[in-house]
């Protein structure tokens, strides 16, 4: 019994903070998990330059509607669905996740959620649990699955290891070589490929 444990942002759509950054014009919040491997600590900050510029829900969420999945990823994510089962492990919210799960049919995501006040603040988040995605990779296969995981950021490592197969995609040079033992790939063919190869 397999399980594809897939991160989100990086994988299959583009990083949300990102896009987000570019519409807004605040630089500095382009920082993502790639360059911070702190969730915590990296979302604190984040909240805090809302805060100064007066940014809540709404624009985030008006930046996410024009957000597609990356090239290839609706047909390599249902390629694999054909397979084996798929979860989407994300440190991502249900208030910016939904848009995107539409698009890419529905699949199943474990996210967290945001604390949003009345006039559309974000005061705080709720994370699912602690070390999420390695909490769930453990929980699934103390229910008899064998996982194989893919991510592109530090955040996805823990998933990885502690996964039968794990392969890094799209990642940053830094990880990669921090990282030599851990396959990387550029393209989803390659990636079906070894996921396919592992099951």
């Amino acid at each position: 019994m397999n399980i594809v444990c897939l991160d989100m942002e990086g994988v299959l759509v583009p990083e949300i903070w990102i896009a987000f950054a570019e519409a807004s014009g605040i630089p500095e919040l382009k920082r993502t998990t790639r360059d911070e491997p702190d969730y915590d600590k990296l979302m604190r900050w984040r909240l805090g330059v809302l805060k100064d510029h007066g940014l809540g829900l709404k624009q985030i969420q008006q930046t996410i509607a024009a957000i597609d999945p990356l090239p290839g990823a609706k047909a390599f994510l249902d390629a694999l669905r054909r397979r084996t089962q798929v979860v989407i492990l994300s440190d991502t919210f249900e208030e910016f996740a939904m848009p995107l799960m539409e698009k890419l049919g529905w699949p199943t995501i474990f996210c967290n959620s945001l604390v949003v006040a009345p006039d559309g603040e974000i005061t705080d988040f709720k994370m699912r649990c602690a070390q999420s995605k390695l909490t769930t990779v453990k929980a699934l296969q103390s229910m008899g699955y064998d996982t194989i995981a893919s991510g592109d950021s530090y955040n996805d490592l823990a998933m990885i290891q502690a996964s039968k197969a794990g392969f890094l995609f799209r990642s940053t040079d830094a990880i990669k070589a921090q990282y030599p033992q851990i396959p990387a790939y550029e393209e989803y063919d390659g990636l079906l490929d070894a996921i396919f190869k592992a099951l």
